[in-house]
Parts: structure tokens; sequence; C-alpha cells
């Protein structure tokens, strides 16, 4: 059972271990993570006691360059493109570095902006992992987990962690994982936790563009999006204002090509005429870069981060579109029975469904 996530980030910024799964159709793995500029010997030692003794230490991209970090390979061919780059010790160590004392000070000293890239040894037995820009957001791994966590904890971006093991050498797994985190008191977190509760706090959306266009009941004041993260392009269309920002009449669109051709115009004049009606509306317009081609229908995405994804997009963008827009509330216009039930979760209340006639 995971633990809220306020409570992981405050153990976390105190520099205690916290345990931290993906999910069960990626690794279902857990790791030992612990901010670098709060990793002691004694953590160390924890660390290396329980797990594969692989020691990592995920970072920014910026503070490889600064270190000189290079790639350990120049085609990465891991199952994960688990981002390594050459080893390191510490210098002034002047030992073996494969103490837990000596690892624990490289990994200190990969967090302290005042050390070089001329302060480590290459090769060593600490592995830095270069972690993708935008965190778990981009990439649902542990390296992106330990440098989000260190951010939200207002830590130095670099981390240490390690892969659980059992005795019998065969790698932890669900519930010998969370068994693990109870018996040693330890926080557990999940990485799909950490998405949305970055999704829910972070502005991941921005206006690039405003415009005026005309409809069959009147001006329309348009919107267009995008996010830092991608490439697609989303779009909003107010009619007559939101007001005071609630109980605001919402319709949310999916493109669909093939649906769009044979019943699109009708459809969208049902939702204008619910508008005028109404007196104001929001139509969001959300693009996920497929628009329901090919006509025959394919087998969905089944994995969790492919669920995650789609709630992203169906849920995620629009709420905060409709956060920049002013809107609190909304009265949520669907043709079906889907439930946008994960806006709440994202700062938008639905006070009811309200049927699409037309």
């Amino acid at each position: 059972m995971a633990d809220p996530i306020q409570e992981v980030l405050h153990a976390f910024a105190r520099g205690e271990l916290v345990v931290v799964t993906d999910d069960e159709d990626r690794e279902g793995e857990g790791d030992l993570i612990v901010a670098a500029s709060l990793c002691t010997a004694d953590k160390m030692a924890f660390i290396i006691r329980h797990t594969s003794g692989i020691v990592c230490a995920p970072i920014t991209t910026e503070d490889a360059r600064r270190l000189r970090l290079d790639p350990m390979v120049a085609h990465n061919e891991s199952a994960h493109t688990t981002a390594f780059t050459v080893s390191i010790d510490y210098k002034p160590d002047n030992g073996t570095g494969i103490s837990a004392d000596e690892r624990a000070s490289c990994c200190r000293a990969l967090a302290n902006p005042n050390v070089g890239a001329n302060d480590f040894a290459r090769p060593g037995h600490i592995f830095p992992l270069i972690a993708r820009d935008g965190g778990v957001l981009l990439r649902s791994g542990h390296t992106e987990a330990a440098v989000d966590l260190c951010k939200l904890s207002g830590l130095p971006p670099v981390g240490v962690i390690s892969e659980l093991m059992n005795d019998d050498g065969t790698v932890m797994k669900g519930e010998q994982v969370a068994k693990f985190a109870a018996s040693h008191k330890l926080k557990h977190v999940t990485i799909a936790d950490m998405i949305a509760y970055r999704q829910a706090r972070e502005k991941l959306i921005e206006r690039v563009s405003t415009f005026t266009t005309d409809s069959p009941i009147g001006p329309l004041q348009g919107y267009a999006y995008r996010s830092p993260f991608d490439s697609i392009a989303h779009v909003a269309f107010v009619y007559n204002g939101v007001g005071d920002g609630k109980n605001v009449l919402t319709r949310f669109h999916k493109p669909n090509i093939v649906k769009d051709i044979f019943t699109g115009p009708k459809r969208m004049q049902a939702v204008l005429e619910h508008f005028r009606k109404n007196g104001s509306g929001v139509l969001i317009y959300l693009r996920d870069g497929a628009a329901g081609v090919p006509v025959s229908p394919l087998p969905e995405e089944t994995s969790a981060e492919a669920d995650r994804n789609r709630q992203w997009r169906e849920v995620g963008v629009g709420a905060q579109i409709l956060r920049d827009l002013g809107v609190t509330s909304i009265r949520h216009l669907t043709s079906s029975v889907h439930d946008y039930k994960g806006l709440s979760g994202f700062g938008i209340e639905i006070l009811s469904n309200e049927q699409l006639e037309g």
C-alpha cells in the first residue's frame, strides 16, 4: 500500500530512504531512493545490503554537461533506454571508491555545485544516470522519479537509487516490495502517484495564441494551447465569456476523422445550439495525434502507462485549459456515459452531466 505523496516528500526532504515502484507492466520493481545531498554512509550501507549493489545517481542533463559525464556507450540498447554515463569515483576520497562511505561521499559530491568535472575519476563505482527533461511526465522511470523527488522536496536534483533484491538474488516485485517497505518502516510511493501529483499541481500547458472566429450562433473567442512536452496543439472556443468561472456549460471534443466527416456537423451544431440557449459555453477541442484513424478499429494499448496517458490527454489537458480560462466548476455537456471523473483531481468541479441532444 503506497503512502500519501506529501508524507513521502516530507520524509525524503529529511534525508530518509523511500521506496519507489513503477508500473507492473513496465518493470514492476522497487528502488530504494535517497537524496544524494543527504546520503550518509549508513544509508549507503543499507542500500548496498538490500539491493543489487549497483548504485546509480540520477542527475539532470544540465549537471551531466557541467560535470562532463559522457554517455557510457554511443548506442544505447538497454530495454528502457536508461541513460547511463561513464561511472565515477570522487578523487578527494583517496580510496578504492567501493566502500559505503566513499560511495556516499561521491554521491554527495555530485549534488555539490562547487564540485567540478576534474574532481571525479573515471571509471568508478557510482553510475550516474541522465534523467529526461520533464521528469516522470516524459519517462515513467526510477531515474526521473529520483530527480523529481529532489526537486519537489527543494533539494539539489541528484538522487541515489538501487533496485531491491530478494535474498535468493531475484528481483523484488509487487507485494514483496510493499512488505519490505512496511517491515523497514520506509515510505512507499508509486511513480503513477508522482505523475498524478505533478499533473494536478503544475501548469503544463501554455496559451500560444488567441483569435476570433465566426460560428452559426455568433463570434467565438478561440485560444490555442501547447504543452512543452509535445507538439500537439489544443484549442478552446468560448461563447460569450465564462463569467465568474462557475457553473460553466462545457463540452469536451476529441477529434475522430470518421465520425467528424459523417456526423460531425450535426453534432457540433447541437453543441452550439446548447450554448446559444444557455447564453454561454466553452468547447474544449482535445487532440491526441491519432484523430480516430484508421477506419478499422485497432486494439488500444492496455498498459498502465497508456491508460495514464489517455487520462492525461482526456482529462488533465482539458482541466488545465479550463483553469487557464478561469473556470472552476462546469456543467458537462455529454452525448455518452463517458464521465470525466478525474477532473476533480485537477481542480475542476463537475456540478452535473447534461445530455447533448440533437
